[in-house]
């Protein structure tokens, strides 16, 4: 056993990569909450309800594209953006379903707002995705990956929503709070050190 030590402005994650070769046989539990397709959702829009979301797990990634960048991937027939809306018909989550891949369909993002957890939401919102991704033509395998900055549960709500896990990895990557991507007050479950970091790509 080893301890590698990181730089002050660096985080590191455990990545688990899970994948599903059929339709499991589940049934969607029933959810206050629905899904909003949003093919057409602006740049400014998306950054705000990925942060609402993403923030309190160190989800930064998406904040380091270009108006441009997102602007191309979020209008993209092949990806299809979903807001969870609760029956205030307010933004509390976000669906992301990636079908460029010939045959393939990743659960790029699936979140909902820290205060939803542990009322049964996740197991509804990750029924929702699978069901969606196997439902498009020509699918043959649906994939996610999660890490350990991740919600705890997300990786057991994975395996009991039929994911089985195939490989692990090791990513290290900039503090994205150190860096003034998110703010220092953002994921105090994590311990921020050190005061100035360089952008970098991430899990999550």
């Amino acid at each position: 056993m080893s301890l590698d030590p990181l730089a002050p402005t660096e985080l590191a994650a455990v990545v688990t990569y899970l994948e599903m070769r059929e339709p499991p046989v589940v049934a969607i539990p029933p959810s206050p909450l629905r899904l909003d397709s949003r093919p057409a959702i602006t740049a400014d829009a998306y950054r705000a309800l990925f942060r609402k979301v993403g923030a309190p797990w160190l989800w930064f990634s998406r904040l380091l594209q270009s108006d441009a960048e997102l602007t191309t991937l979020l209008h993209d027939p092949a990806y299809a953006f979903h807001a969870v809306i609760d029956e205030a018909g307010n933004d509390v989550g976000i669906l992301e379903l990636d079908f460029r891949a010939v045959g393939e369909c990743e659960l790029s993002f699936v979140g909902l707002v820290p205060t939803l957890a542990g009322h049964g939401h996740g197991g509804w919102l990750i029924a929702e995705a699978v069901s969606r991704a196997w439902a498009h033509t020509g699918v043959t395998r649906v994939h996610v990956h999660t890490c350990t900055l991740d919600h705890p549960a997300a990786l057991a709500a994975y395996r009991r929503a039929g994911f089985n896990p195939y490989a692990r990895a090791i990513e290290r990557f900039a503090d994205p709070r150190a860096a003034g991507v998110l703010s220092p007050d953002d994921a105090p479950q994590v311990a921020l050190l050190g005061t100035l970091a360089s952008p970098a790509a991430s899990c999550a």
